[in-house]
């Protein structure tokens, strides 16, 4: 083949460092608004971004062109410095080293990107660390609670 293709679909979970409630709605849509522009300038087609005052969703397209680690890596950099610009109140925002990446197929990408748009309505009845435990579940993940949350 003389060319590279890829269609691989993730949805992508991190939070705050310590879960601190900094997402307020005084940022919130810029942020997705922003962390989406970042997709877009690393090549990937995002489906959806959202999240909650601790933590934040993406559905979109893995680049065929940057590691995994990398792509995430400049999506927190990125979004972590733009925060601190926008005023004194987030100059101690920071992301939570981790983060979740789960593989999305195409064909069910509607079902990702209807579960980050209503992540209110989720998080009435559960918070994110019950809500990552089912992904890890789900997706068959072994992991060491004492270092989940660090």
């Amino acid at each position: 083949m003389s060319q590279s293709l890829s269609a691989v679909y993730i949805h992508i979970i991190f939070s705050t460092k310590e879960r601190t409630a900094l997402i307020d709605e005084n940022i919130r849509s810029r942020l997705w608004l922003y962390l989406g522009g970042i997709c877009n300038s690393l090549d990937s087609s995002v489906l959806a971004v959202g999240g909650t005052c601790d933590h934040v969703h993406i559905c979109c397209r893995l680049p065929g062109n940057i590691l995994l680690p990398n792509f995430i890596g400049k999506l927190k950099s990125e979004s972590s410095k733009w925060i601190k610009t926008l005023s004194p109140r987030y100059e101690n925002f920071f992301w939570q080293t981790g983060y979740g990446v789960f593989s999305v197929n195409p064909g069910e990408c509607d079902k990702a990107v209807e579960y980050i748009n209503n992540q209110a309505l989720h998080h009435e009845k559960r918070n994110f660390c019950d809500e990552l435990r089912l992904f890890l579940k789900k997706y068959n993940i072994a992991y060491d609670e004492k270092y989940l949350w660090k």
